[in-house]
């Protein structure tokens, strides 16, 4: 038995949940205030790409630049991502409320920025400024998650966070097509500043931390902190534009990977020598953590099947409008917060790990289920579909979140949480990439071997036809839609090897019990 599973049985996960704040608030649960602030700073990241993505057609007519649009929201994206493991290491040297204040305040300079770009090449420059500030806000909000909650009560704020992404996913594209219809598409950004400054202004008055030995301060490691975002900005890079810019296998695309993996080697070089590595070789050294990682990232992986291919087979396959197939997508987001704050009643009885396979083998047998629907389906039979699939994955990713954040003291907290954070969005940007080059690959199979004509001879065609079928033959168009059909149903199948691959890591690599810390080992951060 290994030293960290052994002890995981001293402690226990279950006498751990009824103990007092791991982290922080010596019992006293945080003020409403400070609870509020962090839900708005929360919301600020929620709300970026649901709310951007209605107004895109405006941004288009205004700024041009059509081809290249994609990349407000890839290089957004890229930016968080590479940003995630800096900032947890930053946060836990520094601490978090710094951290958060200069995400939040980058942010808010980026969205201003954002509403003053006089061409389409500027916005995406201002996004990445926003990406960089949003990369403070995800990974440091989930970390205060855990340093002002005691273990028993943790579901609850962060079932309250996972709130704010659901009435994101379902008010974002509203509020985004009322600003596009009634308003200029800058309000998208400006809308932004309001929010973050009474974020800002909240969290400086009532977060308040305790003062650290400086002692405990090594030397900040920027030149990990710079190869990792080179490293994985060059591989995001390549996998947003194999198979859409270029072929994957053209050199362009094994050039990038090539250089991707020479920068890997060259990361991992300089963190074996770093003092205070950003990414630090605990992370993957121990079991609990490393298979918390890949886990979330198998999460990340099979999110894109819902995220992505929902509302193209909601608006593509069956018909519906835009928003409809939003709101078909976004009954995920209505069941995911309750099934999180239910959690802890389930994993007080079984533990984390077993509480997190119980819900990522319902999640697979769910996804499964969509490759069954008839066709053409009716639209509430992928929305029940959506329902069950956010009440499975609210009690898998909340027990695993909640436990591994249990597993490490205060000054490793930030690192710990940024590095299942940063696994889960590779997990995403891998999915889209490898979902995408299965869903043209399907489509395009279908057509080279259509039984009939009249249907497009390109896969750009595909989405032109598809919006207005009345210029197709009933029966081409009727083909085509089983054709995306097809490749959403390889998604699907996809995704659920993704779960299956969760719940394997889950079974295989994780320890039985969380290796769960004594509670008040170390003073943390109070609020007040």
């Amino acid at each position: 038995m290994s030293a960290e599973e052994s002890t995981g049985e001293r402690t226990g996960e279950a006498a751990a949940s009824g103990s007092g704040a791991a982290s922080g608030t010596g019992g006293r649960a945080p003020r409403t205030a400070l609870v509020t602030a962090l839900m708005l700073a929360m919301a600020l990241a929620a709300l970026d790409s649901s709310i951007v993505s209605t107004a895109v057609p405006q941004i288009v007519g205004d700024l041009g630049g059509f081809s290249v649009f994609s990349w407000l929201f890839a290089g957004y994206l890229l930016a968080v991502t590479v940003t995630l493991p800096v900032y947890g290491k930053l946060s836990d040297t520094f601490g978090r409320k710094p951290v958060l204040l200069f995400g939040i305040a980058l942010f808010i300079v980026g969205s201003l920025l954002c509403a003053l770009a006089w061409n389409m090449a500027v916005l995406i420059a201002f996004r990445l400024v926003q990406g960089l500030g949003g990369g403070a806000l995800q990974g440091t909000v989930q970390t205060l998650a855990a340093d002002l909650y005691p273990l028993k009560d943790r579901p609850r704020i962060q079932a309250r966070m996972s709130s704010v992404w659901a009435a994101s996913a379902v008010a974002g594209p509203a509020l985004g097509g009322l600003i596009a219809s009634y308003a200029d598409w800058r309000w998208i950004f400006l809308i932004n500043l309001p929010l973050g400054g009474l974020a800002l202004w909240m969290l400086a008055r009532h977060l308040v931390e305790p003062v650290r030995s400086p002692g405990r301060r090594g030397p900040v490691d920027w030149a990990g902190a710079l190869a990792v975002f080179a490293c994985g900005g060059l591989l995001l890079f390549a996998l947003v534009q194999g198979g859409v810019a270029w072929p994957w296998l053209s050199a362009p695309s094994l050039g990038l990977l090539g250089a991707s993996a020479v920068l890997a080697g060259l990361v991992v070089r300089i963190e074996r020598r770093a003092a205070e590595p950003i990414i630090p070789g605990w992370v993957w050294r121990r079991r609990t953590i490393a298979a918390v990682n890949l886990a979330l990232g198998a999460l990340g992986l099979l999110m894109v099947a819902p995220l992505v291919f929902v509302p193209t087979y909601a608006q593509s396959v069956l018909g519906l409008g835009a928003v409809s197939a939003g709101l078909v997508m976004s009954a995920m987001t209505l069941t995911w917060p309750a099934s999180a704050a239910f959690s802890q009643h389930v994993y007080r009885r079984i533990g984390f790990r077993n509480s997190a396979a119980v819900g990522i083998s319902l999640a697979a047998v769910i996804l499964f289920s969509f490759t069954l629907l008839p066709h053409p389906a009716r639209p509430w039979q992928p929305t029940l579909i959506m329902l069950l699939l956010g009440a499975a994955l609210g009690l898998f990713q909340l027990p695993l979140i909640v436990g591994v954040q249990s597993t490490v003291g205060w000054s490793e907290r930030g690192t710990t949480t940024a590095s299942v954070l940063f696994c889960r969005q590779v997990g995403q940007s891998l999915g889209a990439a490898l979902f995408g080059a299965v869903a043209n690959a399907t489509i395009a199979a279908r057509l080279a071997h259509a039984p009939m004509s009249g249907l497009p001879d390109h896969l750009d065609g595909v989405s032109e036809a598809l919006e207005r079928p009345e210029l197709l033959p009933r029966a081409a168009a009727d083909y085509l839609r089983e054709a995306v059909a097809a490749a959403v149903d390889h998604i699907f199948l996809g995704a659920t090897a993704a779960a299956v691959a969760a719940l394997l890591v889950l079974l295989l690599l994780a320890p039985r019990r969380f290796p769960i810390l004594e509670e008040h080992r170390e003073k943390r951060p109070a609020d007040t």
